[in-house]
């Protein structure tokens, strides 16, 4: 495990939460017959979290409805992924009014992703000198890492600093883009370049450099190390578009307009009345005997 530094940022990648407590945690119903198990689960990762890294600096994002400019520029963008279940979907909003109760910040911003408020708020903080730690399992995240941003993966809480960037794809976070770029991200339906593996990709970054480095200097691929070069220089002529579009689809913005700044994600006091009233309604008994008896304290 890293060196974690005193009161870092916690920004948490709320889809990431949602989906993991939904298929982690078994169906689980209130007694008005609603499914509670994802509340309940990224209630307990939240509590886990801030047991674990005792910082009054967090914050939860969430995707806003709607779609983002993503799927705007490229309307195949996430087009291959299912509809969201009804029975996660109904628990989107009573998980919101618990997290709002708990005192956490929560933020949606219409027309970008959560990714895109995410990486604002990292480097913004990241060049205010404040460490920052985004807990999310989405690998695009990498590009945002540098020695203030951290990443800790949601699945098996395993942190991400430069090196490991370095270790797992075998280019820096300044090349991720451009590696995906290259590659596409089959879980949001990038393209990326027909035919260009992750071990083509990796050598190209390695070797020549950016994208921009590489259709600048197509007439050094045949001289690489890989099989089948000549395909790869006519893969690479024949996709720039692609490549250039993948490019931008993967890009993290860093430059979302907020209400927020780094210095004013601070936990507030949690709403222990309003939080009484959610577990009840919820049927979460552990916790509801658990605030009873701080409220009688």
């Amino acid at each position: 495990m890293l060196n974690i530094p005193d009161n870092p940022l916690i920004l948490i990648d709320g889809s990431s939460y949602l989906y993991r407590a939904f298929y982690a945690y078994p169906i689980t119903m209130n007694n008005g017959k609603i499914p509670t198990n994802a509340i309940y689960g990224v209630v307990n990762m939240l509590r886990s979290t801030m047991r674990q890294f005792l910082s009054e600096r967090i914050a939860i994002i969430f995707d806003a409805e709607g779609q983002s400019f993503r799927s705007k520029m490229y309307p195949k963008y996430k087009a291959n992924r299912q509809p969201m279940s009804e029975q996660l979907c109904c628990q989107i909003e009573p998980l919101k009014n618990v997290i709002q109760a708990m005192g956490i910040p929560l933020i949606s911003v219409m027309g970008v992703e959560g990714d895109d408020v995410i990486g604002t708020l990292a480097v913004k903080s990241s060049k205010s000198n404040i460490p920052v730690l985004i807990n999310t399992n989405d690998k695009d995240m990498a590009q945002l890492v540098n020695d203030n941003i951290t990443l800790i993966n949601t699945t098996n809480n395993e942190f991400m600093n430069r090196e490991s960037v370095v270790k797992k794809f075998g280019i820096p976070p300044e090349l991720i883009i451009d590696y995906l770029a290259l590659t596409g991200d089959r879980s949001d339906n990038i393209p990326g370049v027909p035919g260009i593996g992750n071990k083509t990709a990796t050598i190209l970054l390695k070797k020549i450099g950016s994208l921009n480095d590489i259709f600048n200097n197509l007439n050094k691929v045949k001289s690489l190390n890989i099989r089948g070069s000549l395909s790869v220089t006519k893969k690479l002529e024949n996709h720039k578009e692609i490549a250039l579009l993948s490019y931008a689809l993967s890009t993290i913005k860093l430059d979302v307009k907020l209400n927020e700044t780094p210095q004013t994600l601070v936990k507030k006091i949690p709403n222990k009345r309003m939080l009484l009233e959610l577990y009840k309604q919820l049927a979460f008994k552990s916790w509801l005997k658990e605030i009873l008896e701080d409220i009688r304290n």
